[in-house]
């Protein structure tokens, strides 16, 4: 980052996916928060068409630091950090290799399982295959191998007397996977260090809505579970972070079985940009562990990079 008496950073909220309104909330948050620790900071918002148009605006812009608030597809997948590092401007959370890997579900399954870290099975299928038949025995989940914020998520209950009908649009390829009973948790980390562990107490499922509404889900941080699982939590998800190669911040998130003790322990997924909204849970426990929303900026754009 150059030296400039009031560094100027970009932050980029919208884009063209699912996501787009959890993330231009984000990006205001973050924009906020930015300019009370006195940067200059510009908002872009980029479109469905954003690549041609983006790389211009930034040319014109000449930022110190991008802050990256994009959330789904082509905001978190690679797509976006390439372009930043061939702008050779320098980015927050994760770079281009991490960013691709985690947003492919499966691959980052292969990762999972190469570090010794316990996940939930799974297959990959057709969208059509799951509405003809039971591609896992129930209960089982649902969901697109590419997507986040529990957007396009089914469930299909043990009693289900039919494979779930989906919506048209569903992507063509989705991920089947086995349903993991047991109580939400979840971990951030920052850096080289995993924070803390919040358990989600939601009413039914951990949905959009329960994500991203006032009052959707109640977090207890810390959580109150036995220190073997909440140690559990802290060294999976840390190795989680360094296996996967991110960078900044990340949160992976987890289901617990208690009565089968840690081997009721597996990981559902890895963030590698998780939610900076007002309900949002990496903000929360950075919070919690000394860090205020505006300071977790801060660090956040002094830890950006590129060529990574």
């Amino acid at each position: 980052m150059s030296r400039r008496a009031s560094p100027k950073v970009v932050v980029l909220m919208g884009g063209p996916s699912a996501e787009r309104e959890v993330s231009l909330s984000s990006g205001q948050e973050c924009a906020a928060a930015l300019r009370a620790s006195g940067y200059d900071v510009v908002t872009l918002e980029a479109g469905a068409d954003a690549g041609p148009e983006l790389c211009a605006r930034l040319q014109d812009i000449q930022p110190d630091v991008v802050f990256n608030a994009l959330h789904g597809r082509w905001g978190e997948d690679g797509c976006v950090q390439g372009l930043l590092e061939w702008l050779r401007i320098p980015y927050t959370h994760s770079g281009v290799l991490a960013s691709a890997l985690t947003m492919d579900k499966q691959r980052t399954k292969d990762v999972y399982a190469a570090a010794g870290l316990p996940f939930c099975q799974s297959v990959i299928a057709t969208s059509a295959e799951v509405s003809a038949a039971h591609v896992l025995p129930p209960p089982y989940v649902v969901k697109p191998f590419n997507e986040g914020s529990s957007v396009g998520v089914y469930i299909v209950r043990e009693a289900a007397n039919g494979p779930p009908q989906l919506a048209s649009d569903m992507p063509d390829t989705v991920m089947v996977e086995a349903y993991a009973p047991g109580r939400e948790l979840t971990t951030a980390v920052m850096g080289d260090t995993a924070l803390t562990v919040t358990d989600i107490i939601v009413d039914g499922w951990y949905d959009y809505h329960a994500k991203y509404e006032v009052g959707g889900s109640h977090h207890v941080i810390p959580a109150d579970i036995p220190k073997e699982i909440f140690d559990a939590c802290k060294d999976y998800a840390l190795r989680a972070h360094q296996a996967l190669g991110c960078r900044g911040l990340s949160r992976t998130d987890f289901r617990w079985d208690e009565a089968r003790g840690l081997d009721g322990l597996v990981i559902l997924e890895t963030n590698t940009q998780p939610g900076m909204t007002p309900t949002s849970l990496a903000p929360e426990q950075a919070a919690h562990c000394g860090y205020d929303f505006p300071t977790l900026c801060r660090w956040m754009v002094e830890d950006a990079s590129c060529n990574r």
